[in-house]
């Protein structure tokens, strides 16, 4: 049988709320200590506000029942102040169509003369070739 034959009544969702079990005396006396260990820990971490008045509040925490109040003040978005060029300063144009500074850049030059050439080795690879060595037959050759 395929899924789409299947009715309403076929879910994987369950509705059905589940009563809560009773706590046994043992359970309690657990709890109770775990209720002060609690209210100290958040003592210790300055958080006095986060502690549980009466063991019920606890209680009813630890088995999910309320919710403990987080901070109720929400502070609003304040966007950070931008600064504007107001209308008395001065606009100095830019150079150009406004990209960059307007200087163009020397091309460089080799003016030396220790280098005679520029070889190809294999694989397109640029090699400079330098007077007075063999790099020149070397490469002729095919070897480094």
């Amino acid at each position: 049988m395929t899924m789409h034959l299947v009715g309403p009544y076929m879910t994987t969702t369950n509705y059905r709320k589940q009563k809560s079990k009773k706590l046994t005396n043992n359970q309690l006396d657990r709890l109770r200590v775990e209720w002060r260990q609690y209210n100290k820990r958040m003592r210790k971490m300055h958080c006095h506000s986060a502690q549980f008045e009466t063991f019920n509040d606890y209680l009813d925490y630890v088995q999910g029942k309320t919710r403990k109040a987080t901070n109720t003040k929400r502070e609003t978005y304040v966007p950070p102040k931008v600064y504007r060029r107001g209308d008395d300063t001065q606009k100095i144009p830019s150079h150009g169509d406004g990209v960059g500074n307007g200087f163009k850049k020397e091309s460089s030059t080799y003016t030396g003369d220790l280098i005679c050439g520029i070889a190809t080795m294999h694989k397109s690879n640029a090699v400079p070739i330098m007077r007075g060595t063999d790099q020149a037959k070397d490469i002729a050759k095919m070897r480094r």
